[in-house]
C-alpha cells in the first residue's frame, strides 16, 4: 500500500475540491483520498499493484484541474538539497507568491473600475459628467466608453471564465462557474442592448438609443462583480498565508550556515545543507543550532522554547542532546551532527504539522457533502428565479438582475474553507506550545474526550528514582553519622552497582560533591542488595529481607511508612549495625498535581493505570489527587483496560511514554505521547507533547476544544449566510418590503463570507491556555 502526496493547480472553492476528491476516489485500488484546499495539496492511499501515481494524475487531469506527485525525499516543508542535507521551504511560499498576483489583478481592477462606475452610475447618483456622456445623442459614445474600459478588467480576471467554464464543460461546476455565469451574462446583455443602440440610433431613434444605455447595459455591474470578488479572495489569500505563522516563526530560526569544526581543529564556514552526519560543529553564543547532536566538549544553556515551548533554558554538557533551530545563550560548545536534513526534529515537527494539515477531520465531511452539490443546486434556483420573474413581470431586465443576484451571492467558499483554515492554524498554534497534533481527526476527536489515563512511570512521576530521604540512625553506643557520612557510605556501597536504585544514590552523591571511597570485597545479592568491606570493617546495604538475614533490627514502623509513601528504603549496616536508611522514590512531576486539577475543571476524569503494586499507585494518587488508579496491570493488559473504558461509552485518551504503552495508546480514541526532541513522531501516538509536562494535556484538550468552537462558529455563518442571501437575492422579500439586491452588493457580500471566516479563523492565533495555566 501506497502513501503519496501531490501538488494539486486549479482549485478555487470547496466545490473543486469536492470535484478532485470525487474524481480520485473513484479510481480503483484508492482507499483513502484527502485534499487540502488551502494548501492546494492531496494525500492518497492506493494500492500500487493496480494504480500508479501517473493515473491519479489523469484522473485529476480529467475532472479539469491538474496534479504532479510531490517527492518523497522532500519531506513536508524539507526540500532535499543533497546527500544527507537538506533546506526548510516556507510552508506560506506559495499562498505569498499568490497574494502578490492577486494583487496586481486587483489594483488594476480598481484602476479601471473606479470611472466605469462613475461613468456608468453618475447619472444615477445624480454626479456631474460631460454632456458628452449624458446627452441622448451620445448614448452609443457612452456605451463604447463604458465597454473599453471594462475589458481590462475582464481580461485580468479572465482566470475566473476559463475556470468556470472548464469546470461546466466537465460537468462540475465551481464557485468560479458562479461568477463567470454571472459577470457573463450582465456582459452578454449588455452587448446585446448595444447592438439594439445602434440599430435603434440607424433608424434615428436618439431617445429610445438612450433609453436603452439607461435601462440595459450592466457593465459597471460586471466590473464591480469581478473586482468586489477579487478584493475578497486577494484578503482571503493574504490571510491564508498567515496561517503558517508558527510554523515560519521555527522555519526563521534555522540557521543558513554553520561552523565545521575539521579532524585537525581547524573551522570552516559552511551552508546548513552541507553538514553531514558524524561531523563536528561548533556554536558560539547568540547562535543557533543547526542541526541535531550531541554535545562534545564545553557546556551552555540552550534555549530549546521554540522547539518544546519550554521558556526557561535548559544547561548542556558534555553527553546531552541539543537540536536544530534551538538558540545558544551563553557559553561555547562543539557538538558531533547525529540528524541533518529531513531527520532533525524541526524537520519532523514541521512534516507532522503539514501532514495534519493535509489530513481531513470529520467534520469537515458534511461541508465537504454540501459544497458538492452546492453550485449545480444554486444555478438551479438562479434559473428558477429568472423564469419566476419573466412570467411576473414579463421584465427581462428585472429578470436577469435577480437571477445574477441569486448567481453572485452564492458562497460554496466559506464551507470549503471553515474546517482547513481552523486545523492550520490550530495545528500551527499547537507547535509552537509543544504538543504535535498528527492529523486533524485527532485535533477533532480530543475535544470529545472524557476520560483520560494516564500512565505512572513518566507520565506522573518523572520516570527514575531520586532520592527522598536520608535517615542516619542511632546505634549502640549513641554516635550518629551525619547526612553526608551516611551518603559517603551509601556511595561506597553502591558504587559498583549497577541496579537502578543505586543510580539514584550515586547521582545524590554527586551533587553534593561526594567522591566514592573504594571498597573490597563487593558483593551483589540478588533481590536482596550487597555487601563490602571498608578496611576491617563489613559493610551492607540492602532490603529488609537482607537485614533480617544479617540479624540486624530495623524500625519496622518507619517501614510501613515508607511503604505507604510509595517509596523503597535502603538499609545501610556497618559491624553489623545499621547506621541509616535511605528513602528512593520515583518522585511527581511538579506540575502533575496542577495538571489532574486542570482536567477537573475541563470536565475530564483522570484515571492512573499503572503497572505498580497497589501501594505504591494509592501512595501517588494522594500526591496528585487522583481518585481513580488500576494497578498490578501488566503491559499488554493496558490495551484490554482502555477497550473496556470504551465499551462503558467513554472517549479515552491516554497518555504514555510511546513505547511499551504503544498498544494502549492505539486503542484509545486518542493516544498521547510524552516525549521530546527527536522522538517527536513517536509510533502508535496521534499526539506527541514535546516536553514531558502532563499539563499539556490539559492545554491540548483546550486548544481542540477552541478549534472545533471556531469552526463550528464558521460553519454556522456560512450556512446561515448564504440561507438568508439567496432567498434575498432571489426577490423573496420584493412583493412584502420591496426588497431586492443589486448584484454588486451580492459580489461584496460573497467577497465579505469568505474573509470572515479566515479572519474567524486567524483569532486561534491569539490563543491561550485558561484552565490548563490557572493558578500556575
Amino acid at each position: 500500500m501506497a502513501h503519496e502526496k501531490f501538488d494539486v493547480g486549479g482549485m478555487t472553492c470547496a466545490a473543486c475540491q469536492a470535484h478532485v476528491d470525487k474524481a480520485v476516489c473513484s479510481l480503483p485500488g484508492v482507499t483513502d483520498v484527502s485534499v487540502n484546499l488551502l494548501s492546494g495539496s492531496m494525500t492518497v492511499d492506493y494500492d500500487e499493484t493496480r494504480l500508479s501515481a501517473d493515473d491519479i494524475c489523469a484522473a485529476v487531469d480529467r475532472a479539469g484541474y491538474s496534479a504532479a506527485p510531490v517527492a518523497e525525499a522532500s519531506g513536508a516543508g524539507v526540500v532535499q538539497a543533497g546527500p544527507g542535507a537538506a533546506r526548510y521551504e516556507s510552508p506560506t511560499k506559495k499562498l505569498e507568491a499568490a497574494a502578490d498576483a492577486m494583487k496586481t489583478r486587483l489594483v488594476v481592477s480598481i484602476v479601471f473600475l473606479i470611472p466605469l462606475f462613475y461613468i456608468g452610475m453618475g447619472h444615477m447618483l445624480g454626479w456631474p459628467l460631460p454632456s458628452v456622456f449624458t446627452d441622448h445623442i451620445h448614448a452609443m459614445t457612452l456605451a463604447l466608453t463604458m465597454f473599453m474600459l471594462l475589458l481590462p478588467i475582464l481580461y485580468m480576471n479572465r482566470a475566473y471564465f476559463i475556470n468556470g467554464f472548464k469546470s461546466l464543460v466537465h460537468r462540475a461546476p465551481t464557485m468560479d462557474a458562479l461568477i463567470a455565469i454571472g459577470a457573463a451574462a450582465s456582459v452578454a446583455w449588455s452587448v446585446y442592448a448595444m447592438f439594439v443602440m445602434a440599430d435603434q440610433l440607424a433608424y434615428g431613434d436618439v431617445h429610445g438609443a438612450a433609453a436603452t444605455a439607461m435601462d440595459n447595459l450592466y457593465l459597471e455591474s460586471a466590473g464591480t462583480i469581478l473586482t468586489l470578488v477579487t478584493v475578497g479572495k486577494y484578503l482571503e489569500t493574504r490571510s491564508k498565508s498567515k496561517t503558517g505563522s508558527a510554523i515560519e516563526a521555527l522555519i526563521d530560526l534555522a540557521p543558513k550556515t554553520a561552523t565545521v569544526v575539521a579532524a585537525d581543529g581547524s573551522e570552516q564556514t559552511v551552508d546548513v545543507d552541507a553538514i553531514q552526519v558524524g561531523q563536528t560543529v561548533r556554536v558560539r553564543p547568540g547562535e543557533s543550532i543547526p542541526v541535531d547532536g550531541i554535545v562534545l566538549d564545553g557546556t551552555s544553556a540552550i534555549d530549546e522554547s521554540a522547539l518544546t515551548g519550554e521558556s526557561i533554558p535548559q544547561e548542556k554538557n558534555s553527553g546531552d542532546t541539543v537540536h536544530a533551530a534551538t538558540i545558544n545563550r551563553t557559553g561555547s560548545f562543539t557538538f558531533r551532527a547525529t540528524r541533518v536534513g529531513a531527520d532533525t526534529s524541526l524537520a519532523k515537527i514541521i512534516q507532522l504539522v503539514e501532514d495534519a494539515n493535509a489530513t481531513k477531520a470529520p467534520i469537515s465531511r458534511l461541508a465537504d457533502k454540501v459544497a458538492g452539490i452546492f453550485v449545480p443546486v444554486v444555478l438551479l434556483i438562479a434559473l428558477v428565479t429568472f423564469i419566476v420573474w419573466m412570467v411576473a413581470t414579463a421584465d427581462v431586465n428585472e429578470a436577469l438582475t435577480a437571477g445574477v443576484a441569486v448567481v453572485v451571492i452564492s458562497c460554496p467558499c466559506a464551507l470549503g474553507l471553515a474546517t482547513p483554515v481552523a486545523i492550520m492554524v490550530g495545528t500551527g498554534k499547537g507547535a509552537e506550545m509543544g504538543v504535535l497534533f498528527k492529523s486533524a481527526e485527532a485535533l477533532e476527536t480530543l475535544h470529545g474526550v472524557d476520560t483520560v489515563v494516564l500512565d505512572k512511570t513518566g507520565t506522573v512521576t518523572q520516570g527514575r528514582p531520586a532520592v527522598t530521604d536520608i535517615l542516619p540512625a542511632t546505634r549502640a553506643d549513641g554516635r550518629t553519622l551525619s547526612e553526608k557520612q551516611l551518603l559517603k557510605l551509601a556511595a561506597a556501597l553502591e558504587k559498583s552497582s549497577e541496579h537502578p536504585l543505586a543510580e539514584a544514590i550515586m547521582t545524590a552523591a554527586d551533587e553534593r560533591g561526594i567522591v566514592a571511597r573504594p571498597v573490597a570485597d563487593f558483593a551483589a545479592i540478588p533481590g536482596r542488595g550487597v555487601t563490602a568491606r571498608e578496611g576491617d570493617n563489613p559493610i551492607a546495604a540492602g532490603n529488609a529481607q537482607l537485614m533480617a538475614e544479617l540479624g540486624i533490627d530495623i524500625d519496622r514502623v518507619q517501614l510501613e511508612a515508607f511503604a505507604r509513601d510509595g517509596k523503597t528504603p535502603l538499609f545501610f549496616a556497618k559491624n553489623g549495625e545499621l547506621v541509616g536508611t535511605i528513602a528512593v522514590a520515583d518522585e511527581v512531576k511538579p506540575t502533575s498535581k496542577a495538571a489532574i486539577e486542570a482536567l477537573g475543571r475541563l470536565g475530564v476524569r483522570a484515571v492512573m493505570l499503572t503497572g505498580d503494586n497497589r501501594t505504591t499507585a494509592d501512595a501517588i494518587a494522594r500526591r496528585v489527587g487522583l481518585a481513580d488508579v488500576i494497578a498490578d496491570v501488566m503491559p499488554a493488559d493496558k490495551e484490554r483496560h482502555v477497550r473496556e473504558l470504551q465499551d462503558s461509552g467513554h472517549t479515552v485518551a491516554m497518555v504514555g511514554d510511546g513505547i511499551n504503552d504503544s498498544p494502549a495508546l492505539a486503542r484509545a480514541d486518542v493516544g498521547l505521547a510524552i516525549g521530546a526532541g527527536a522522538d517527536v513522531a513517536k509510533e502508535g501516538a496521534d499526539v506527541v507533547l514535546m516536553h514531558s509536562d502532563l499539563l499539556d494535556v490539559a492545554r491540548a484538550i483546550e486548544l481542540s476544544r477552541a478549534v472545533i468552537r471556531n469552526i463550528k462558529q464558521d460553519l454556522f455563518w456560512a450556512l446561515f449566510y448564504n440561507s438568508l442571501g439567496i432567498p434575498l437575492a432571489a426577490g423573496v422579500l420584493y412583493p412584502v418590503l420591496g426588497w431586492q439586491l443589486s448584484p454588486m452588493f451580492g459580489a461584496a457580500a460573497m467577497s465579505l463570507s469568505s474573509v470572515c471566516v479566515v479572519s474567524n479563523a486567524l483569532r486561534l492565533r491569539g490563543f491561550r491556555p485558561k484552565i490548563a495555566d490557572m493558578g500556575q
